[in-house]
């Protein structure tokens, strides 16, 4: 007699229409990153991060920023 080395997977009855399918995917949509505006120079910018425009943080200059010469 001769042994089959068989797997049985679990096959669904029916196929799950496109409908179900988003409705279960509805949570995993990508969302906005949060933004503040610095209070210095109005630039916008992640919060609790010095602003690459001005280098001020919480009312304090920690970056030195180049300033750029305008023609």
């Amino acid at each position: 007699m001769m042994k089959l080395n068989l797997q049985l997977f679990a096959v669904p009855f029916r196929r799950t229409s496109k409908t179900k399918k988003r409705m279960r995917r509805t949570h995993l949509k990508k969302e906005v990153g949060a933004l503040s505006v610095c209070p210095k120079c109005g630039a916008n910018l992640r919060p609790h991060r010095a602003c690459s425009k001005c280098g001020y943080y919480k009312n304090a200059n920690v970056l030195h920023v180049a300033e750029e010469k305008e023609n």
